[in-house]
């Protein structure tokens, strides 16, 4: 009797362990038997919010009205700006000799907060593009860069003249030099005077 009761009893069991969906060792069954494609779509259906929210496949992010522009405007307002008028152009040199171009620009500056705010269309252009109306705004370390571009321009040049025909520019290079002072000024000048 004892035997019977305690069958009873395990077959009782294992019923609510598989009516629970666990096995009888007490993990879960494996989806061996379901379908992988099935099973991938319903792992690929996530709750994006919290509990009564709909399930969505992808997050649609929200854009702000804010744009970038909008809040650099607002954080230049806090620090009380005043636009500069009569700017007509804005050169900003880089280390490697190329210049970010600003043509009439936007030019706000707060001088309590050591701020210069520059905007509008910026152009990247090489700093031998612009060369004529640039050189008064160079400085020493320009200055000193423009130059030793010049020199290894002038050595390039030079190479490829030695490799390509160096009969031919031969005079040439005389032209280019300074002629050779010949005669006296000095002389005509004293004898005017006399």
């Amino acid at each position: 009797i004892d035997r019977a009761v305690i069958a009873s009893q395990i077959v009782a069991l294992r019923r609510e362990k598989m009516a629970v969906g666990l096995k009888e060792d007490g993990q879960p069954p494996s989806h061996a038997g379901m379908n992988a494609d099935k099973l991938n779509k319903l792992q690929a259906q996530v709750r994006i919010g919290g509990k009564g929210t709909a399930r969505r496949k992808k997050k649609v992010v929200h854009r702000t009205a804010t744009t970038d522009d909008k809040k650099l405007q607002s954080s230049l307002k806090k620090l009380t700006v005043n636009n500069i008028p009569g700017i007509e152009e804005v050169n900003m040199i880089k280390e490697d000799g190329s210049v970010i171009h600003f043509n009439n620009p936007k030019v706000q500056a707060s001088l309590a907060a050591n701020t210069f705010a520059v905007t509008g269309h910026a152009e990247t252009k090489q700093i031998t593009e612009m060369l004529p109306g640039i050189l008064n705004q160079l400085g020493a370390e320009s200055l000193t860069h423009l130059k030793r571009l010049a020199s290894v321009q002038s050595a390039m040049v030079s190479h490829s003249e030695q490799s390509g025909g160096a009969g031919a520019c031969a005079g040439d290079d005389e032209d280019d030099d300074v002629p050779d002072l010949v005669e006296n000024f000095d002389e005509p000048s004293k004898a005017e005077t006399l």
